[in-house]
């Protein structure tokens, strides 16, 4: 089996206190995600030519082949959730915590 490398930057995002929010509004919190990802995470990510990767509850594994591309795509999602978290239910905030990491990722 033939393995090869590539340098890619790897976004990774989690909802801040997902367990929290959705034990106290198991069916709000989870729409909630679902339409802030379908609204926002996705579209963004396709603008910014990211390759979503991986999926895990409240949380995924996006690749760029830019670390510029990840970094416009995060600040672009953390500015938007911040403008809507003003706006919106203050009660309930939906935060992200996203970290970029650049390397040698093996396929």
């Amino acid at each position: 089996m033939s393995q090869t490398c590539h340098l890619a930057a790897i976004l990774a995002a989690d909802v801040f206190g997902y367990s929290r929010l959705f034990g106290e509004d198991e069916g709000g919190t989870f729409q909630a995600f679902k339409a802030i990802r379908a609204e926002l995470f996705d579209p963004t990510i396709e603008a910014h030519n990211g390759r979503l990767v991986k999926t895990m509850g409240d949380g995924f594994l996006v690749e760029f082949s830019s670390v510029v591309d990840a970094l416009c795509c995060a600040t672009e999602v953390q500015a938007h959730r911040a403008e809507r978290n003003v706006i919106g239910p203050t009660d309930k905030p939906i935060d992200f915590r996203i970290g970029i990491n650049v390397g040698d990722i093996v396929v």
